[in-house]
């Protein structure tokens, strides 16, 4: 445990941001096999960030990048598309452990209409819009965990919501 006023320990922090990256992950990845591997891994380079003696000041956002640039670099890799070509996608029931009612209320059919018109975004804009929206996260912090300009990252949210609005027959 981190001493009084020192930095937090690597035990605190993952407890603390743990739950919030394998969900990322598992937005990202769309597998969650796949996705809790790159959360290892993501736990991995925060014990050697913190044994290495390196702290942040906002180590939530040090946590969301290398998230975000872990599940690129899977997705990326040759390993990662061949091995997606074999396996199923993630499906929606393996975001949560217990359904809320508004889970409840969509319906299997709307729910399946959403994750098809968010697996069919562009990377980029699956980024913007899972921190934005689903995180919660404002768009300059999701900027800054990006490395992306804020003007860049209110151009990808506004294109990743009117591209769902469009898919599902929404508004436009």
């Amino acid at each position: 445990m981190a001493s009084l006023g020192g930095p937090p320990s690597v035990e605190t922090l993952y407890g603390r941001h743990g739950p919030r990256i394998r969900r990322l992950c598992r937005l990202l990845l769309r597998d969650a096999t796949e996705a809790e591997d790159a959360a290892q891994e993501v736990l991995l380079k925060l014990v050697q960030e913190r044994h290495g003696g390196r702290t942040h000041d906002a180590w939530d956002r040090w946590l969301t990048r290398v998230t975000v640039n872990t599940c690129r670099d899977r997705r990326r890799s040759a390993w990662w598309r061949r091995w997606r070509e074999d396996h199923h996608e993630l499906r929606d029931d393996h975001l949560t452990t217990a359904e809320t009612p508004e889970q409840v209320a969509l319906g299997v059919e709307t729910r399946g209409r959403i994750w098809v018109a968010f697996r069919a975004l562009p990377a980029r804009q699956r980024e913007v819009f899972a921190l934005r929206h689903v995180e919660g996260f404002s768009t300059a912090e999701v900027a800054a965990a990006l490395g992306l300009s804020e003007g860049t990252a209110k151009r990808h949210l506004f294109r990743a919501v009117h591209r769902l609005r469009a898919t599902l027959g929404g508004e436009r």
